[in-house]
């Protein structure tokens, strides 16, 4: 019989790969320019957490799909597996490490709905859709990458 050292509760899983100080990989977009990928990539720093750091890019490429959108859309989604016509609007994101990312909005009957998705098995196409006529279309990608730059490593 070995004895196994007991794990540290601060040590991330053993699955958790040390980044360091390891820079951002760039983004592969086609017929992209340089300024666009320095946009993504700005504040952007890899995470330990693999939830996290798959929130930290879909939150950039939230933003940037929004800055393409005309005034009167915003942000929605079609996701495999959804209910009904497998859309959503999507309100909100977030994370729950080491392995969920929650995508919170609306279905098409105007239900709240909530995604919890394993990071490895997320397959989201973003689409435009308008917004109600009573309001400013939203834009989430701001607030998501406000989060991103506060809780980002130093």
């Amino acid at each position: 019989m070995t004895d196994k050292p007991e794990p540290t509760p601060d040590a991330p899983p053993a699955f958790v790969p040390d980044w360091g100080d390891k820079p951002c990989p760039k983004p592969g977009l086609p017929a992209t320019t340089p300024e666009r990928t320095a946009a993504l990539m700005d504040g952007v720093q890899m995470r330990e957490n693999p939830a996290e750091w798959a929130f930290v890019r879909l939150s950039k490429l939230i933003e940037d799909f929004e800055k393409g959108l005309d005034k009167d859309d915003e942000i929605g989604a079609r996701i495999v597996g959804l209910p009904g016509d497998g859309t959503m609007s999507i309100e909100d994101l977030g994370f729950w490490g080491p392995d969920f990312i929650m995508f919170l909005g609306k279905n098409s009957d105007g239900k709240p709905v909530r995604l919890i998705q394993h990071y490895g098995q997320i397959n989201v196409l973003l689409d435009a859709r308008k917004k109600p006529e009573e309001r400013e279309a939203r834009r989430i990608g701001f607030q998501l990458s406000e989060l991103v730059r506060k809780t980002s490593p130093k």
